[in-house]
């Protein structure tokens, strides 16, 4: 693989019983002996949008029992400095976060968070509270909406043979379930969100807080394996329903556009804010290829005659189905009663029917949290993901797809019968749905500065990677259960596009083109194959109908990988890379 797609290697640290790797100020894979116990531990430092400031490190200082950490923080207007230190003693492993902010600044959050691995959903817990009696729970089985654990001064669980207790000092902790953002993590963090946010850190403040963690059982003896060829990985697929419509993002990039060529897949979906002074030329451009939008109105709140007029203008486009969301509010991103029932009249008033769905523009998390907003008689349901919102390693973004599995299917629970429309799926948020100022907006009515996440820090080097491309297939396989009926992925062209401004293919042009091949002619014709992964590294997805049909296999390991898929045959995978296996058209004695 590539160093664009992994970075650096992490460097690996010991002392007696523990041993983590250090991925630049993360803590990660923190084990005791060699039984991972957490995901990391890491520094945080987030603005009043939540936006995160980069920390910078000065000088990494390891010793046998310990490692300083000297580091400062970048952007956002943030001037923290200091240290974050970690030191072995025997059972115990103590992280301690110390900054000091040279200016005043307003944050949400500042200090240390704790990231637990998915793994842990259902294992008992006893939570210590800072002012009531201790607590015996659960993490969650299924994803929790709403923070599953708050109060926190301490943890406790045994997992993997291992039982581990942690305490923490500085201030009061609580969790909240990660895997709402596809994060494979249970996430336990500082500042309560019930207390006022942001809030602010006078110049020369101090923030000090520390994490202690202690093995209170013994692990297993490790299993020593022999050496040979690893088995080769299984995947069994087996028949649900059709395989998903694919479908790309409009593209929000500043004019000139490209030469389109041949529209690929079978839809696009556009984001119009019609707060926003070019939302008519967004919408003109969304249909130049010729394919049905998918079109989501975010409101205006000082403009009540923008729904009526976004209704008019779709009268005589091709129209995949339409939805709204208000822009403010306790329903904000999520299209509540109200805001279906407005853009109902507005389209009748218009003379526009169409298919009217809803859900959220946002992640899972809205949708699992206020799918009680939504008004019933919707076409389907919707919902966008990325699993860059926390965290921008690229293990955070391997790690999202067995997550994303586990999201499509309660989205499909949700959804109780209706179906589900995933996407866009992209690397990096389109836009801040936490932000608590209003988002840049061009100034505008044409095209030349672009729009939404063109105007917001929405690129990744990682887009022009051969990598992606394998990611991609990966990702369809875990979003594609049955009830997903469409799939769409990043922008048409543009730094967030599957094809450059000047309209040359990336590499992930290869994947989407394999993805609606797979799905034949018209989105609708081959039954879809799927499948679980056995590891979260290798995955296989396919399509079948009575001219045969394919399967793709997609390898996100760092090694080539073996993967027999049934049906399908067995492939050597190179790491980073996909594969197609053709499957025969059926016999008449089949």
């Amino acid at each position: 693989m590539t160093e664009q797609w992994w970075g650096e290697d992490p460097r690996r640290w010991s002392a007696g019983r523990w041993s983590l790797d250090l991925r630049g100020d993360e803590l990660a894979a923190i084990s005791v002996d060699g039984v991972p116990v957490l995901r990391s531990v890491r520094a945080v430092v987030r603005d009043r949008d939540w936006n995160t400031a980069p920390l910078v490190i000065d000088e990494v200082d390891t010793r046998d029992d310990a490692i300083v950490i000297a580091l400062h923080s970048s952007g956002l207007g943030s001037s923290f400095e200091g240290t974050v230190r970690v030191h072995a003693h025997g059972d115990r492993l103590e992280i301690v976060c110390d900054l000091t902010s040279r200016r005043l600044f307003d944050t949400n959050r500042t200090g240390l968070v704790v990231l637990h691995p998915p793994t842990l959903a259902g294992t008992p817990l006893r939570v210590a509270h800072s002012a009531a009696e201790p607590e015996e729970t659960r993490f969650p089985p299924r994803i929790s909406a709403h923070q599953p654990v708050r109060d926190i001064a301490a943890l406790a669980w045994t997992a993997g043979g291992v039982g581990v207790a942690l305490t923490f000092d500085g201030d009061v902790f609580e969790m909240e379930d990660q895997r709402n953002w596809t994060d494979a993590s249970f996430k336990t963090y500082s500042r309560p969100l019930d207390l006022p946010f942001p809030y602010r850190v006078a110049a020369g403040e101090r923030v000090t807080q520390t994490v202690t963690i202690e093995a209170t059982a013994s692990a297993p003896a490790p299993v020593i394996e022999t050496a040979g060829p690893a088995p080769a990985a299984v995947i069994e697929l087996r028949p649900g329903g059709a395989f998903p419509r694919l479908g790309l993002g409009a593209a929000t990039a500043p004019d000139p556009a490209p030469p389109l060529g041949s529209p690929l897949g079978s839809h696009v979906v556009a984001d119009i804010d019609l707060a926003d002074p070019n939302w008519r030329a967004a919408l003109d451009r969304a249909g130049a290829a010729g394919l049905p939008v998918e079109v989501r109105l975010v409101l205006a709140d000082d403009d009540p005659d923008a729904l009526r007029a976004a209704a008019h203008a779709l009268r005589g486009r091709r129209t995949a189905r339409v939805t709204a969301f208000p822009a403010t509010g306790p329903a904000r991103h999520v299209s509540d009663g109200p805001t279906i029932r407005a853009l109902r009249a507005a389209l009748r008033a218009a003379d526009v029917d169409v298919p009217v769905v809803g859900g959220t523009r946002a992640h899972f998390t809205e949708l699992n949290r206020e799918h009680h907003r939504l008004p019933d008689g919707l076409d389907g349901i919707v919902l966008s993901s990325t699993p860059l919102f926390h965290s921008r390693g690229t293990d955070q973004l391997v790690e999202a797809l067995a997550m994303q599995r586990r999201v499509a299917q309660e989205a499909v629970d949700i959804a109780s019968g209706l179906p589900v429309h995933i996407g866009p799926v992209t690397l990096r948020p389109r836009f801040n749905d936490v932000a608590t100022t209003p988002p840049p907006r061009p100034g505008r009515t044409d095209l030349a500065e672009g729009y939404g996440a063109q105007l917001l820090d929405a690129d990744d080097p990682r887009h022009d990677s051969d990598e992606l491309a394998a990611w991609t297939i990966a990702s369809a396989a875990a979003f594609t259960v049955p009830g997903v009926v469409a799939l769409t992925f990043f922008e048409e062209w543009g730094p967030r596009g599957i094809r450059t401004a000047a309209g040359r293919d990336r590499p992930v042009a290869a994947a989407l083109r394999a993805l609606a091949d797979v799905a034949g002619p018209d989105g609708r014709a081959r039954t879809l194959l799927h499948g679980d992964s056995p590891d979260g590294l290798v995955w296989a997805v396919g399509g079948r109908g009575d001219d045969g049909g394919s399967v793709l296999v997609a390898n996100l390991d760092r090694v080539p990988r073996v993967v027999r898929v049934e049906p399908g045959g067995t492939r050597t995978v190179p790491a980073g890379a996909f594969a197609i296996l053709p499957l025969t058209a059926p016999s008449a004695h089949d």
